[in-house]
């Protein structure tokens, strides 16, 4: 069947993921290739000190990579989506959206990336004896309720980003298990929020005489493959506004941009492991049993099919480093050389390799954003340096690399040497690995192991949830996910894999000390309002 067949006969499946900066529509086939694609910009804003997407955004957003993805398909194609085998929506993992019994919406969206939470976090984790990171909506839920938000009172449900598009276009309030694992732990033996720390909450907050308990307004938790309701007449009108869109299409159960990276890295099966590197960086190792206790620095989630995860999360990545490479853009315009944005990350980051493995003694901090990892509220970008440090373009690249990783080595530490987790294979996608083997090398020098990026890398999260779409129409032999994903989407394929060098690892080591050493400056920046 050609693609054009596939579309017309309703045989496509799409994929929605809403990233931090970018919303992207991938629609694939039968045999899970991606054959178009539609993409929207987008910018969070912060206001009134929180980091938010307006309803607003999120519809028109959503509507223009729609749009844009239907553009695609009558450029290549010559035909319209009217029908499609299946649906899935993503989107980043955490956050809080509440809304009252007549579906407003009672605060502005309150991103991930929010480091408010931290009095709410430290109590929860305390109450629960299990780390509750900031991001996560019950840490939200609770700060509110420290806060007195007037709010909470008029709480129907609450949800994610994910959870609130796929609650708008089915009516059906329920999360994937993935994405509900960062809105209150999971408990692994029955797959559902742990009975156990919802009693608690419910006790902790039960003077406040809300009409609600807490499984009254957190979403259905989900498994994979599990029927998550469909497309509604309504819904089809909200996604396609030129109205060719019909509705009655199954939905896959949302999930958050964790899960999805696991399903587009082949990495869900135990003893592997996926790092994602773009706007954020989060590393995901699928554990063979639980950690001996808990640390602050790593959350517990789960994955799309509910086995148990070890996740270091870090709120910044490569938007400093991306940053600096504008700068060198601007330096080429100003002399009048066309730009290629592709050349520019090319020559840089290769560049940086030649550099000294400790990068001379420099040092970046990339805290565009607070980073609860390293206990900053707030960030301040930061590049440091001593006057005898060898300064020159190769060792200050390597330094804003090695910054756009150091916080994850810093959490994975814990995993490999203390721990002593293991790990069969850990992948690479995102932004950071676009140009080929310097992302790879870096993070196989940070955390000391052989790091694989697959060409399908760049797909993404859409891809991902595309794939959990297509799991749940096209499974006949009713294969797990991980059997599914092997058999079926990856056959073998592990992608290119670079392994650490010694002199890497050595020098990463001796970095990530002076970086660790350097934190007291980030600190005072912070606290001196720099």
């Amino acid at each position: 069947m050609t693609a054009k067949e596939t579309i017309q006969q309703g045989k496509a499946i799409l994929g929605i993921e809403f990233g931090s900066t970018r919303i992207k529509a991938v629609l694939v086939d039968q045999e899970n290739n991606p054959i178009a694609q539609g993409s929207h910009e987008w910018e969070n804003q912060l206001v009134d000190g929180l980091w938010t997407y307006s309803v607003e955004a999120i519809w028109y957003g959503l509507q223009d990579c729609y749009a844009d993805l239907r553009k695609d398909v009558m450029a290549k194609y010559d035909c319209e989506i009217e029908i499609l085998a299946a649906i899935g929506f993503s989107a980043m993992m955490h956050g809080y959206m509440a809304f009252n019994k007549q579906q407003n919406i009672l605060v502005p969206f309150r991103t991930w990336r929010n480091t408010n939470t931290a009095k709410a976090a430290a109590e929860l984790s305390e109450l629960f004896v299990y780390n509750i990171p900031l991001r996560w909506s019950i840490s939200h839920l609770y700060q509110c309720i420290l806060d007195n938000e007037e709010h909470v009172t008029d709480i129907d449900f609450i949800t994610t980003l994910a959870g609130y598009i796929h609650w708008q276009v089915t009516g059906e309030k329920v999360l994937g298990i993935g994405d509900a694992s960062g809105m209150l732990p999971i408990d692994p033996q029955t797959r559902d929020y742990s009975a156990e720390m919802v009693a608690k909450f419910d006790k902790l907050v039960e003077p406040k005489g809300f009409s609600w308990k807490l499984l009254d307004i957190l979403p259905q938790v989900k498994l994979a493959g599990e029927s998550a309701g469909f497309l509604t007449a309504e819904g089809a009108k909200k996604l396609d506004i030129s109205g060719h869109l019909k509705p009655g299409i199954p939905v896959c159960p949302p999930e958050g941009d964790a899960g999805t990276g696991m399903v587009a890295t082949n990495a869900v099966k135990q003893r592997t492991g996926n790092v994602s590197a773009g706007t954020s960086s989060f590393s995901m190792i699928v554990l063979e049993k639980d950690l001996t206790k808990p640390y602050e620095m790593i959350d517990m989630v789960t994955t799309p099919d509910g086995s148990l995860v070890a996740m270091v999360h870090c709120n910044n990545c490569t938007s400093d480093l991306n940053a600096w490479v504008n700068l060198f853009k601007e330096y080429q315009q100003l002399l009048g050389i066309p730009v290629d944005m592709n050349e520019v990350f090319g020559k840089l980051y290769n560049n940086a390799l030649t550099g000294d493995a400790d990068c001379g003694g420099l040092i970046a901090y990339n805290y565009i954003s607070g980073e609860p990892v390293t206990g900053l509220a707030e960030g301040r970008p930061m590049f440091v340096r001593s006057a005898n440090d060898k300064f020159n373009l190769a060792n200050f690249m390597r330094a804003n690399l090695y910054a756009s990783v150091g916080v994850l080595k810093i959490g994975n530490d814990i995993l490999f040497n203390d721990e002593h987790v293991k790990v069969d294979r850990i992948t690479g996608h995102g932004g950071l690995f676009k140009t080929k083997g310097v992302g790879q090398r870096v993070l196989a020098a940070a955390i000391n192991s052989p790091i694989s990026v697959m060409e399908t890398a760049g797909e993404g999260g859409a891809w991902g949830i595309a794939l959990l779409a297509s799991f749940l129409v096209n499974n006949p032999e009713a294969k797990t996910l991980a059997g599914w994903l092997e058999d079926c989407v990856f056959a073998g394929n592990t992608g290119e894999e670079i392994a650490p060098t010694a002199e890497d690892v050595e020098g990463f080591n001796k970095w990530i000390e002076n970086y660790k050493r350097g934190l007291a400056i980030e600190q005072a920046a912070v606290n001196n309002k720099a």
